[in-house]
């Protein structure tokens, strides 16, 4: 990732100083300094920039300052091995997002994440927080991690990733300090010594031992604490720089890739705010029939149920009716869900592959159940609800790789309403999954046009209908337009109205935010 990771801390004496920095390396150049002259040569530029920045200055000499805030690499305040970018150009740069970060692009209670910057100066992520110090004023130092980048977009979409990791390494640096702390004021509680005795700003940091700039190795009592952070931004870097992959889009998003990109985020934020939690359910309940018995595309159902069940079955999935298949074979279910759910748009998908316990239509609408699941009444003699039980077929030692020679198929459903006239997309998906003549690739892309061609008109219906507020007869009026009247209509509308939940949250900001902003056009 083109970015670079700094611990910064606000030194009593200095002011803002950047402590440790991580960035890529690229090749060597063909002929590289020598080792030991690269070494010293680091050394001067930092004892040359040692006068730089914020100086917050009391009445003592530059010898003074420089004895309280030591030189030794492992006991200084305001130094550590990676203390500068190798790049000299990206020295202002890091020393602007260190000031800014611990003065004023700060967030209330000056601890926590804040995003800022500019074209010229680059973007920051920077993440504030203080470490306990038992000789530091007000008992505590405070210090921020930033990740600063050219690319804007980039660092805004990582702010959930940065913020988790980020967060383990702040809490980790905290609770350790927490308990050398503790540990210091049970031999010497410092509250009661400096409540005892006179106080003059000019001696104040000698009161204190002389350690007015205590190096964070010290308050942590965590003698290879460069290498770890070295370790943890490197991997930060490495992380950050392939979780995130650029594709190339024709035109708009869809609102498939829309509505995928909001659950990701989703999750990333459930996990920075429960933790990551093991799911080991799908492990344990793959399937016990031959690998075989598996459905493979949507014309393999439909040959397999045969053409009446599988528009019975299709027709409950388009209406956003739930669809429950209970048996034995996990995989053989979980193949079904898979292939059915290519009929709908993402945002309209909620599946529990598999339960030893019915799940509410809200929760999901398809449900994968156990042989021994008892489904309640109300559910059995709903006419939302489509059940498909799989038996098995005594095989008689007979083995073959049909499915239906393993399985009878028993589909049932309190629906009398007929589903033979529509909807009118699934006539059309009929029409490609009889043509034969019809890869299934073939047949997969025009599932996708037809999904976007109805999507589209499902945005119309929902701009128009529950945006602008418009009336019935107006409504119909559109309906009409779209060619949702006719033979089919009920299913169809149904099917748009259920199709207006898989909308992305991006598109219905979108709308409402043009509405707001009064960007509707004359004849609305």
């Amino acid at each position: 990732m083109n970015a670079l990771v700094a611990l910064c801390h606000f030194c009593e004496l200095h002011g803002p100083r950047t402590l440790f920095c991580t960035e890529a390396v690229h090749p060597p150049s063909p002929s590289p300094p020598q080792p030991g002259l690269a070494f010293l040569g680091d050394m001067d530029r930092e004892g040359d920039r040692e006068g730089e920045g914020l100086t917050m200055r009391a009445n003592s000499s530059a010898t003074q300052r420089a004895d309280m805030c030591e030189v030794r690499f492992k006991r200084s305040g305001c130094r550590s091995l990676h203390q500068h970018p190798r790049q000299p150009q990206l020295f202002s740069v890091v020393r602007q997002a260190c000031v800014r970060s611990l003065s004023c692009e700060v967030c209330p209670g000056r601890e926590g994440p804040i995003f800022f910057g500019d074209e010229q100066h680059g973007f920051v992520f920077s993440h504030t927080f203080f470490i306990k110090d038992s000789l530091a004023r007000g008992f505590q130092r405070w210090y921020s991690i930033v990740m600063v980048a050219m690319d804007r977009i980039y660092l805004i979409n990582s702010w959930p990733f940065l913020l988790r990791h980020l967060k383990l390494t702040i809490q980790s640096l905290q609770s350790t300090a927490l308990k050398v702390f503790d540990s210091e004021q049970g031999v010497c509680p410092q509250r009661a010594v400096r409540m005892n005795s006179a106080f003059s700003p000019a001696v104040f940091p000698h009161q204190r031992s002389g350690n007015a700039a205590r190096s964070l190795p010290s308050l942590t009592q965590h003698p290879n604490l460069w290498a770890s952070l070295h370790a943890s931004f490197s991997w930060l870097l490495k992380a950050c720089g392939s979780r995130l992959t650029e594709k190339l889009l024709e035109g708009a998003p869809t609102e498939d890739t829309l509505v995928l990109i909001e659950r990701q985020t989703e999750q990333e934020e459930e996990m920075n705010a429960e933790g990551v939690v093991c799911k080991v359910q799908s492990e344990s309940t793959q399937a016990r029939g031959p690998s075989w018995t598996k459905f493979r595309s949507l014309r393999h159902l439909r040959q397999v149920l045969g053409c009446a069940d599988f528009r019975q079955l299709a027709w409950h999935v388009l209406m956003g009716n739930q669809v429950i298949w209970r048996g034995l074979d996990h995989g053989l279910i979980q193949s079904a869900f898979n292939v059915l759910k290519a009929l709908l748009p993402v945002g309209c998908v909620r599946v529990v592959a598999y339960s030893s316990h019915y799940e509410e239509a809200y929760r999901c609408n398809f449900l994968g159940l156990s042989p021994d699941v008892q489904i309640p009444a109300h559910v059995t003699s709903s006419e939302f609800t489509v059940l498909v039980d799989v038996l098995n077929v005594e095989q008689g030692g007979v083995c073959d790789d049909n499915i239906l020679s393993l399985y009878h198929f028993n589909i049932s459903s309190a629906n009398t309403q007929p589903t033979d006239k529509g909807p009118t997309l699934l006539n059309k998906i009929e029409v490609a999954l009889a043509n034969e003549n019809l890869s299934v690739d073939v047949v997969s892309h025009c599932l996708l046009c037809l999904k976007e061609e109805w999507m589209n008109k499902v945005k119309v219906l929902f701009k128009f209908s529950k945006v602008d507020g418009r009336g019935r007869e107006d409504t119909q009026k559109v309906l009409a337009l779209l060619g949702a009247t006719g033979p089919g209509e009920e299913d169809n509308v149904r099917l748009l109205k259920f199709w207006m939940t898989g909308l992305s949250k991006t598109y219905k900001s979108h709308l409402m935010t043009a509405v707001r902003g009064g960007e509707r056009t004359p004849s609305q």
